[in-house]
């Protein structure tokens, strides 16, 4: 009698990063019968910019669902609940304000608490973003006059009639005017939240996001990573694609290449081989040097230790990280960074002609 064999199945564990204060800081005010899609994709890119892997740690993003009345529910177009999870706290808790549309003309019976909760974040300097119809909320809230709006064609001269003050657009899926940012919905939420994403936490973030929700090219190809080896997106050959997006995903948490070829259902010596015809060299290499060119960004972007740098990009200690960021590019990462830093405080005392 045969019998199956078992197979170890091993999950990653989060490694622990220095605690931090998000990039990103998301509040989510939701109407009467919202559209779930643009709220969920919004949700899920945060989620996935917000850490490594898929562990959903809200380290370098947070997000929070705010109401009324804390545990209460609001009520999807699609008959899901969702619960609220604080009840209106002070706006500038957030860097941004989404206020998430939906079934019309259902979604206009928000109440004047959350109106009132919108015109504050924006008095408090918060950004405002409208997803779906929640630009036919902002203007109810009376902060879209003299503003344009991405509206879905279908509600363009709803939009018109109900609020004359605002310029309605419908041939685009972002609009950002005098600080409010809006888009007409569906998947076009997404690429919202990865706009904002990008600006506060870098493009990493974004293609690690992108990545994660396994997002068609044309997006991938916008937000390409900075890196020597970006063209193997797209570079024809389904597993160092798939090998450069898991190397993306995990920055952070690199695990052995032995362990890569398994989880992409390919020989060790197979991936060496695809990866030394398509870039001329390993994939142990090519993971190191995204890392290394990913600490590079980090170190001319933000106020982050080495150390704390080091840890983001995978490197065991400093010193690894200190070695390796030599070899590269032939300098320390502290000696990077100073001579970066001196030449743009020089840029910025030139006369200007």
């Amino acid at each position: 009698m045969s019998t199956t064999p078992q197979i170890e199945v091993v999950f990653p564990r989060p490694v622990d990063l220095p605690v931090r204060e998000p990039e990103l800081r998301v509040g989510f005010l939701l109407a009467p019968r919202f559209s779930l899609l643009p709220v969920a994709s919004f949700l899920d890119a945060l989620r996935h910019a917000a850490d490594e892997a898929d562990f959903s740690r809200q380290i370098y993003c947070s997000w929070k669902i705010v109401g009324r009345k804390e545990a209460e529910t609001v009520e999807a177009s699609c008959g899901l609940a969702v619960q609220v999870d604080t009840a209106f706290p002070d706006p500038r808790d957030f860097d941004h304000l989404v206020v998430a549309g939906g079934q019309l003309p259902q979604c206009l019976e928000i109440g004047e608490d959350k109106l009132a909760y919108i015109r504050s974040a924006q008095h408090a300097g918060v950004g405002l973003v409208g997803i779906c119809t929640g630009g036919f909320l902002l203007a109810k809230s009376g902060v879209m006059d003299g503003h344009r709006c991405a509206v879905h064609v279908e509600h363009d001269r709803q939009m018109r009639a109900l609020f004359p003050n605002v310029t309605t657009v419908t041939d685009q899926i972002i609009v950002s005017d005098k600080g409010i940012l809006t888009c007409p919905g569906g998947s076009s939420a997404l690429d919202l939240a990865l706009s904002l994403i990008r600006t506060q936490c870098g493009r990493s973030r974004a293609v690690k996001a992108l990545t994660s929700l396994m997002v068609g090219r044309g997006r991938m190809a916008e937000l390409a990573p900075d890196h020597e080896y970006a063209y193997l997106t797209t570079c024809g050959h389904q597993k160092v694609e798939q090998a450069i997006g898991m190397m993306v995903s995990h920055l952070s948490t690199p695990f052995r290449i032995a362990d890569l070829a398994d989880r992409l259902n390919i020989t060790e010596s197979g991936l060496q081989a695809a990866f030394l015809h398509q870039a001329g060299t390993g994939p142990q290499e090519v993971w190191r040097n995204i890392r290394l060119t990913y600490g590079r960004w980090l170190l001319l972007n933000g106020n982050r230790s080495v150390t704390e740098i080091a840890f983001e990009c995978g490197f065991a200690d400093a010193a690894h990280f200190n070695r390796w960021f030599k070899r590269k590019f032939r300098q320390t990462p502290s000696a990077f960074r100073a001579a970066r830093w001196d030449a743009a405080g020089s840029a910025d005392k030139e006369p200007k002609s």
